[in-house]
C-alpha cells in the first residue's frame, strides 16, 4: 500500500511541476516592483483551469505526503539509535602496540665523502 501511494505521490510531484511550468508569469517576481492586490490569494488567481488544476494536485500532493508520514510512523520501532548503541557488545579489549624500532625505518648512514647525505652546493 506504501508503494502505491508513494508512486501516486512521484506522478502528483510531476505533475505539479509541468503545470506550475506551463502557467503564464505575471512578472513581478516575488512581490517586486508591482503592488496593487493581484497576488496569489486574490480572486482572479485561481479563475484560470490550470489554476484550478494545480490546487488539485496541490491539495492531493499534500494528502498523499500525510498519508506516507502515517505509514512511515506506523512502522517505526519508537527506539532511537542511542538506544540502540547500548545494546552492542563491548568492544574487545585492546592490547598495547608493539614498540617499533625507528632505527630499522631509516637508511643506514653513508660515511664516504664520494656519497653525501645531503646534497652539497657544489
Amino acid at each position: 500500500m506504501e508503494n502505491v501511494i508513494l508512486i501516486i505521490h512521484l506522478l502528483l510531484a510531476l505533475g505539479l511541476i509541468g503545470v506550475v511550468l506551463m502557467q503564464r508569469s505575471e512578472g513581478g517576481g516575488l512581490g517586486i516592483g508591482g503592488g496593487g492586490g493581484g497576488g496569489a490569494f486574490s480572486a482572479r488567481s485561481a479563475g484560470t483551469a490550470l489554476g484550478k488544476v494545480t490546487w488539485v494536485l496541490a491539495i492531493a500532493f499534500i494528502c498523499t505526503s500525510i498519508a506516507l508520514t502515517v505509514f512511515s510512523a506506523r512502522n517505526a520501532n519508537g527506539s532511537s539509535i542511542l538506544d540502540r548503541l547500548g545494546d552492542a557488545p563491548a568492544p574487545a579489549a585492546e592490547t598495547a602496540p608493539a614498540e617499533i624500532d625507528t632505527d630499522a625505518l631509516l637508511p643506514p648512514p653513508s660515511g664516504d665523502a664520494s656519497n653525501p647525505l645531503a646534497p652539497t652546493g657544489n
